[in-house]
């Protein structure tokens, strides 16, 4: 069973666990109160003990390779990861986990190099940094019924999600790549899993302590205030509804197997969200940074209060999305061209803010707002997925931002991810990916399953 978190789907106002490449485990919390970063698992993902499982029996892979930034700039450069799984009895099992430091395996054989002629005791050299090039984790999961586990922290629950977890230390991602260590973290999730349309909500209650640490030892840069010491309760609910604008159903190759069971029919469709998130904070973590842009002189759509060390705050969201397709994914060559467009407003009370400052300066003839403009502006993510040959297809997933400040460039590209795509035809709907993010120079081999 994968971590099934919840999370309204555009409106960047839900934590939910992102691909990161820094963990053994794979994953990380986003940091809470911020845009989703592009990467997520946007559809059902098995652990990452289980993934790694998957590859070496039956893809071949006993090493599978990440890449975690440059060992110039602080990064752990490339990595390569093992999985020994023990199935104990038929429905108990236990994963011992294995990480492989490529960058120090290098500077080792320098060093080796450097010191040839000397009388050193190479046993000892090569254990004293033994520790420092391997590393190991330890993992168990057991298996109630057919349709719940317990793994870890983790137990499922009928049409629920629920989520108990202890980190020490607790690794979240802020908007911008950057990682954060949490010295202790304790969360008690309760999620919905509802179907793809109609309500969704869920529920969490959060206690940090200790004080965040930038991880890489970088301290200069400005500690995300909802991950400093304090206990937060976040209630968030959401409203989803999908059109079907048009679909084709003929014209595929009879006795022929999609490669992708969920992409196999030419179609456009639109979904919309709308949704509501409440936050109660008490002690430190209940700051909230400065706003530096002036749309905090109209008050009227923020729902903010804070006194002490308590803090109360309540927004909207929304999203709108369209996705085309065009192919059924079965002949060997461009035979699938998928675009998926994103409009997200992450929040209500800038929006109606935005608009009633807009509304003014066209009543009273005046120069409109940039402020007011950008705050209107939603922000916009696009993907592009194309077949290449067979079950392989390229996907870039982009992330666009407004800025009326500029005239000459009001629109531009925040950060791009580029993936390679292996449909594995045999399970109907699922793919290995291996992706790279420029920005954050991080890539990843993963397991992805029933994806549309």
């Amino acid at each position: 069973m994968g971590r099934l978190r919840w999370a309204e789907e555009g409106g960047g106002r839900w934590e939910l666990d992102m691909e990161a490449p820094v963990t053994m485990e794979g994953t990380a919390r986003a940091v809470p109160g911020d845009p989703l970063p592009l990467g997520l698992s946007r559809g059902r993902r098995i652990t990452r003990p289980k993934q790694l499982d998957f590859m070496h029996r039956f893809m071949s892979s006993p090493l599978v390779p990440s890449f975690a930034g440059d060992p110039a700039n602080g990064g752990q450069g490339l990595l390569l990861h093992h999985a020994h799984t023990l199935h104990l009895t038929e429905n108990w099992s236990t994963t011992i986990l294995e990480q492989l430091d490529v960058q120090k395996i290098s500077l080792l054989f320098k060093e080796f190099a450097s010191n040839h002629g000397k009388e050193i005791s190479w046993p000892k050299t090569i254990l004293k940094h033994l520790l420092d090039i391997f590393s190991w984790g330890l993992g168990t999961e057991f298996l109630f019924t057919q349709n719940s586990s317990f793994l870890v922290e983790m137990y499922n629950l009928p049409h629920h999600n629920l989520t108990l977890e202890t980190a020490w230390p607790g690794l979240f991602v802020d908007n911008n790549g950057t990682y954060w260590d949490v010295p202790l973290s304790l969360a008690v999730d309760l999620a919905s899993i509802s179907s793809s349309s109609g309500l969704s909500y869920h529920l969490c209650l959060q206690h940090n302590s200790g004080k965040p640490k930038h991880f890489g030892g970088d301290q200069t840069t400005q500690v995300p205030p909802s991950l400093l010491p304090g206990l937060c309760a976040r209630a968030a609910a959401s409203i989803k509804e999908n059109w079907s604008i048009w679909r084709k159903k003929e014209g595929k190759l009879r006795m022929v197997q999609p490669y992708d069971v969920f992409l196999s029919d030419p179609h456009i469709t639109a979904s919309g969200v709308l949704g509501a998130v409440a936050t109660a904070s008490l002690g430190d973590c209940s700051a909230r940074l400065p706003i530096e842009d002036g749309l905090e002189r109209c008050k009227a759509f923020r729902l903010y209060a804070q006194k002490n060390n308590l803090a109360v705050f309540a927004d909207l969201f929304a999203s709108v999305s369209c996705t085309a397709q065009h192919g059924n994914f079965q002949r060997l060559f461009l035979d699938l061209t998928r675009f998926n467009a994103r409009l997200d407003f992450p929040s209500g009370s800038a929006f109606l803010t935005g608009v009633a400052h807009l509304s003014q300066d066209l009543y009273n003839s005046r120069q409109l707002n940039l402020e007011a403009i950008r705050a209107v502006c939603p922000e916009l993510t696009v993907s592009l997925q194309q077949q290449i040959a067979g079950p392989f297809s390229f996907r870039v997933d982009s992330r666009i931002l407004f800025d009326p400040k500029d005239r000459y460039h009001i629109a531009r590209l925040d950060e791009s991810i580029f993936a390679i795509d292996w449909a594995l035809k045999v399970l109907g709907s699922a793919k290995a990916t291996a992706w790279y993010s420029p920005k954050h120079q991080e890539a990843m081999v993963e397991l992805r399953f029933f994806e549309s």
